[in-house]
């Protein structure tokens, strides 16, 4: 804290605006005199960023890829969800000790309960990376029944044995799609810069299934507009609740969620 002024920020490779715009609106509708930085770093930089957050008192931090790995040795404490993990996308400081967690597993589960219960729900995870790792752990403490399924059927077998759940081959994974209550994408298809093919067959949807995307860039992803009868949840929503998380990590108040959707959605939408 300096001059009365609290900050918070990100590390990673490129800024990006949607932090800030989320959390500063956070702060400002709960009145606090706290401010938002992002800061670039490289994977060379990034232990001097974690001294200078020690040293400068700078309370929490947002960490993006390919840093959440990484940081985690240079940190002094790891929340038992992070560690199970194995990354880190939060750093709090509390008077010099950070502590690591991981929000993208709570940001998740948050995000399709606002459309469906997942105590008891069987859901179809698609992907074998780091974000459906956190989400699959998300989905697990939720109470969900989940099943994963990767283009790399090696990578799935290998994720799902470290869950303890079971693995789908890529080519049924349209089957276990009809068998599943819930579809969640956290492969890069359809992101429109690496792969804008859908990754579920349409012949596997029906009205009744819940369809999550975790890619909000662009925010109707093709898999969404292929399942435009389906219940759908977009990757924006991931992105607010796991900043929204992070936010009462570093306040330790309620995060105000409707100013925070409000701002997020200006950047997004």
């Amino acid at each position: 804290m300096a001059g009365g002024v609290t900050l918070c920020g990100s590390l990673s490779l490129h800024a990006s605006p949607l932090g800030v715009a989320m959390h500063e609106a956070g702060y400002q509708a709960r009145g606090l005199n706290w401010r938002y930085v992002p800061f670039e770093v490289t994977p060379t930089t990034l232990e001097d960023a974690v001294t200078a957050m020690r040293t400068l008192g700078i309370r929490g931090m947002g960490i993006s890829m390919p840093f959440k790995q990484q940081i985690v040795p240079m940190l002094d404490r790891i929340d038992p969800l992070a560690a199970a993990i194995g990354a880190v996308n939060t750093v709090v400081n509390d008077e010099g000790e950070l502590t690591g967690h991981n929000t993208d597993a709570l940001g998740s589960a948050r995000a399709l309960q606002e459309v469906v219960s997942l105590e008891g729900t069987t859901v179809l995870l698609l992907g074998a990376g780091g974000a459906a790792r956190a989400v699959g752990f998300g989905l697990q403490e939720a109470g969900a029944r989940v099943r994963l399924s990767n283009r790399t059927d090696a990578k799935a077998e290998a994720l799902a044995e470290q869950l303890g759940v079971g693995a789908v081959p890529w080519a049924e994974r349209g089957e276990a799609a009809r068998e599943a209550d819930v579809v969640v994408n956290a492969t890069s298809a359809g992101m429109v810069e690496v792969d804008p093919a859908p990754p579920l067959p349409v012949e596997a949807l029906r009205p009744e299934l819940v369809v999550m995307d975790i890619v909000y860039k662009p925010l109707r992803t093709v898999l969404l507009e292929t399942a435009s009868a389906c219940r759908t949840v977009h990757g924006g929503r991931m992105l607010l609740h796991q900043a929204a998380r992070q936010f009462e990590l570093y306040t330790g108040q309620e995060a105000p969620l409707a100013s925070m959707d409000e701002a997020l959605t200006r950047f997004v939408v």
